[in-house]
């Protein structure tokens, strides 16, 4: 079966993926879930990859998954290892050469607004998770914000982008303009908060599984 590599967003951490990590042991797949050093200075672009590439090690059959912000980082771990899919699960879509910083006003993003992230990001968690949610994030320092997304193209990797239809931060019509613009793709939806792998982990990791079985196509009988 596949190895999932989950990255998680801006501000977060692995355990973010802790609900979902079962969900897809369950199902024959291996997890690796990798905290990024986001916090850290000198920790740039690269190096936030490098983290990702080295707890794979010499895995194979990848699925990799990227959150949110994470989305700058998948494309750049896909083009230093052998992936059979990157997801971008309500995935930003970098541009060759655009700062994450950029990304906010070169597509258009709108703020929601308000001064609750519970609300914002979280609204179909349970109050106790949602507020482990919030406890648990991580500091990002500016190096990985300001610094030019170093790939000239996309990486040559069959790519999803799956969107949350009750997300409130990257509302799905947004996600829809950005995916078309960005790469020439519909994107793929479901149900849940931008915090799905909290809210829906079974679903989600049902759709992933299918991912990664089509992915695979032959080779996952």
């Amino acid at each position: 079966m596949a190895t999932f590599v989950l990255i998680h967003g801006g501000g977060g951490v692995a355990w973010q993926w802790h609900l979902l990590d079962p969900e897809l042991r369950a199902r024959g797949h291996e997890v690796v879930a990798v905290d990024l050093p986001l916090a850290e200075e000198t920790a740039g672009l690269a190096e936030l990859a490098d983290a990702v590439v080295d707890a794979v090690g010499e895995r194979t059959d990848l699925v990799v998954v990227a959150h949110s912000w994470g989305g700058f980082v998948g494309p750049l771990v896909c083009d230093r290892v052998r992936a059979d899919l990157l997801v971008l699960l309500a995935g930003m879509i970098p541009a060759p050469g655009e700062p994450p910083g950029d990304w906010w006003t070169e597509t258009g993003f709108e703020d929601p607004g308000g001064d609750d992230p519970v609300a914002t990001f979280c609204h179909d968690l349970p109050p106790e998770l949602a507020a482990e949610v919030m406890g648990r994030g991580q500091g990002h320092a500016e190096r990985s914000l300001v610094e030019p997304w170093p790939l000239q193209a996309w990486p040559d990797v069959p790519t999803r982008l799956l969107i949350c239809r009750d997300d409130r931060f990257f509302r799905p019509e947004f996600m829809r303009e950005v995916a078309r613009e960005r790469l020439g793709i519909t994107p793929d939806e479901i149900g849940g908060s931008h915090m799905v792998m909290l809210s829906r982990p079974q679903e989600l990791a049902a759709r992933l599984d299918d991912y990664a079985r089509r992915a695979r196509g032959p080779r996952q009988k």
